[in-house]
């Protein structure tokens, strides 16, 4: 039988979505943003910090960090993505586990791979759609292959770095924290 959270709880998860939402438009639009292409399309890490999200939060949560923040950014940079964005950014957070005691568990580690695979396919059908060219199929897949690549570099360099620093555990403690005892079981 799923436990209702307190509402203490349900603030620090919607305040952590929040968070997470204004870092991965940011980090989306404007830190590392590398247009490519004649398409709108571009090269960002965005990715890193929507995988460390859908590694901390509850599913619903880091689906709507990652919509959120991914559509906003589109919104900011190439509006004609947005729609697509949504979408796939909330479908690549579902190969994730919040519910390891680290960011970096096995099904973490891999995770990446399967998300990297979802955003080829979305992204190249969404080109198809909005460009009408299927033939652009190298480009597409060059340019996931590039962004998730990195994306996933740098999510097991900063997920590292986080575990080591045991911020998970240290996120969800407080007293009588329920998040913090679904996440040691």
């Amino acid at each position: 039988m799923k436990q209702q959270r307190t509402p203490q709880e349900k603030i620090r998860l919607l305040v952590l979505t929040g968070l997470f939402a204004a870092m991965i438009c940011l980090f989306t639009a404007y830190i590392c943003h590398i247009p490519m292409g004649a398409n709108g399309g571009y090269l960002h890490f965005g990715d890193t910090l929507i995988y460390v999200a859908a590694a901390l939060l509850p599913q619903p949560y880091a689906m709507l960090a990652a919509s959120i923040g991914g559509g906003l950014a589109d919104l900011l940079t190439a509006p004609m993505w947005a729609p697509a964005t949504i979408l796939i950014k909330a479908l690549i957070t579902l190969p994730f586990t919040w519910k390891g005691r680290k960011l970096l568990c096995t099904r973490n580690r891999i995770a990446p791979f399967v998300s990297w695979i979802l955003s080829t396919i979305g992204y190249y059908l969404a080109e198809g759609l909005l460009f009408g060219q299927y033939a652009a199929l190298i480009t597409s897949v060059m340019g996931s292959a590039l962004q998730s690549g990195g994306s996933l570099l740098f999510f097991y360099l900063v997920a590292g770095v986080l575990d080591r620093q045991d911020v998970k555990s240290k996120v969800f403690t407080d007293s009588g924290s329920r998040l913090s005892a679904v996440e040691k079981g």
